[in-house]
């Protein structure tokens, strides 16, 4: 099975009306919304009315632009956020620090999810996957049994062994305690269209996610090309919440 999930729903405008003319063109199966951003409200009752499948995109890292953020909120998200950003090393190592602040902000967007949406995630996933930073990890932040976004997928070779080390044990953590998908994939990393059809043979035998970020031009394009229809007609698509 084939999913995929278009990223910053709600983030601005542009990517807002983007995600929606791809999934009204059945380019995109599901897509992870941003809360507490300029366009959260809009996005989520333009998701209502196409009865999307959306899950939360979990944001630590880039400022909330929404109008109406508790500052406490903003305080705690901004503590992490510096942290997070110091160094591409952060989300390697735990800060007891924060251990408070990283649950509360969360939650924070969760409840806010079911405000917008008036239901529960059905998936989540993280703003430049900071989902997946030790804070949220070792301290099993996410609910139990929620389906979340696994690491990258890569062939042999493609980064060190240290890099693909922690990756696995990342994902056998996730493994235990939630439902995630065999392989993920990053649209922009699997183009042009040829090496995309690797990714959709994949689909054929395991349950695959790629991510896109229709904001992004060419990404957009590609989306709506005839090249993109033709690779994906030869697998089975689905929702995130039909894992």
């Amino acid at each position: 099975m084939l999913v995929i999930n278009a990223d910053d729903f709600g983030r601005n405008s542009l990517a807002t009306d983007r995600i929606v003319t791809c999934h009204a063109e059945k380019r995109i199966t599901s897509m992870s919304a941003m809360v507490f951003m300029e366009d959260s409200k809009r996005a989520a009752a333009l998701a209502k009315a196409s009865e999307a499948d959306v899950g939360l995109h979990i944001n630590f890292t880039e400022n909330f632009t929404g109008p109406s953020v508790p500052q406490s909120l903003r305080r705690d998200q901004e503590r992490i956020r510096r942290f997070l950003r110091a160094n591409k090393y952060a989300l390697l190592m735990y800060n007891p620090v924060l251990r408070n602040a990283f649950p509360a902000v969360f939650e924070a967007q969760l409840e806010e999810f079911a405000c917008l949406y008036g239901q529960p995630a059905s998936h989540f996933d993280g703003h430049q996957h900071m989902h997946l930073c030790s804070n949220m990890i070792l301290d099993r932040t996410l609910p139990t049994g929620a389906r979340v976004r696994r690491s990258f997928s890569f062939d042999a070779g493609e980064k060190c062994i240290l890099n693909r080390f922690y990756r696995a044990a990342i994902d056998c953590h996730l493994a235990t305690r939630h439902r995630i998908t065999d392989f993920f994939f990053a649209l922009s990393q699997q183009l042009p269209i040829s090496r995309f059809r690797r990714v959709v043979e994949l689909a054929r035998t395991s349950n695959v996610e790629v991510m896109t970020h229709p904001e992004v031009n060419l990404e957009f394009e590609i989306l709506l090309s005839a090249a993109f229809t033709d690779a994906v007609s030869q697998v089975g698509m689905d929702t995130c919440a039909r894992l």
